[in-house]
């Protein structure tokens, strides 16, 4: 982690980030996001209410300390698959999967291939911003097959995040300075990568929608976490 830069927006200067400061129902759990993008740090600080509410913008800069050994997990590495992420986003997010058929996905898929990644400092993975959450929701529910769910997930550019997940991390990481952002600016950067994310999908489902694996296949065919058709 020697040299690796953070950015983490938000609505208020972070001093001293804790594990019980975000939001419970997150990507890989509560805790603290950051990612590497500066711009994408910018476009985060201003949620989605931004235009009715009287509030700052801040990207928090921070920096760990080079000394301090950190294990890191990074859920795109060939060890790892998308189902592996996708399990995580089901573990921690809310899906209302009331239908039958997606309930029973779901199900299947945290059964198979929840990885357990307790022993490490920080998680590497997708953010799974509005747009890809409505996007991994098709997936279980049929409509897209696996194949375009991985396609899917790179056409809001959205990079990785991090999750610092151990207190050893928490402790490792400082803050070096923080910045103002510009929140008509970057409120309408954030709002169009999402319309053009959600224009991409739209396009990509009408082409060749029949074709891959699809989850009703990968329940019937018994897949499991170490399957060779998953690499």
């Amino acid at each position: 982690m020697n040299g690796i830069n953070l950015f983490h927006g938000s609505d208020h200067i972070v001093e001293r980030p804790t594990p019980t400061g975000g939001k419970v129902h997150n990507d890989f759990g509560q805790g603290f996001y950051c990612t590497t993008d500066l711009e994408l740090a910018r476009e985060w600080a201003c949620g989605w209410d931004a235009p009715e509410r009287k509030y700052e913008a801040i990207v928090n800069h921070y920096s760990f300390d080079p000394t301090v050994p950190l294990s890191i997990c990074r859920l795109n590495a060939p060890d790892y698959h998308l189902l592996n992420w996708l399990a995580l986003l089901l573990k921690n997010r809310h899906f209302d999967v009331k239908e039958p058929f997606p309930a029973r996905i779901k199900d299947y898929i945290l059964e198979n291939f929840l990885p357990d990644l307790s022993h490490y400092d920080i998680l590497v993975g997708y953010r799974a911003d509005d747009s890809y959450f409505d996007i991994a929701s098709s997936f279980l529910r049929g409509t897209i097959s696996l194949e375009h769910l991985g396609k899917a997930l790179k056409l809001g550019n959205l990079g990785e995040q991090y999750f610092l997940q151990s207190e050893r991390a928490y402790e490792a990481l400082t803050l070096i300075t923080f910045q103002s952002v510009d929140i008509p600016l970057y409120y309408a950067r954030r709002m169009k990568r999402d319309r053009d994310a959600r224009a991409a999908f739209r396009k990509m489902k009408s082409k060749n929608w029949t074709e891959g694996t699809f989850a009703i296949d990968i329940v019937r065919n018994q897949w499991r976490n170490d399957d060779a058709r998953l690499r």
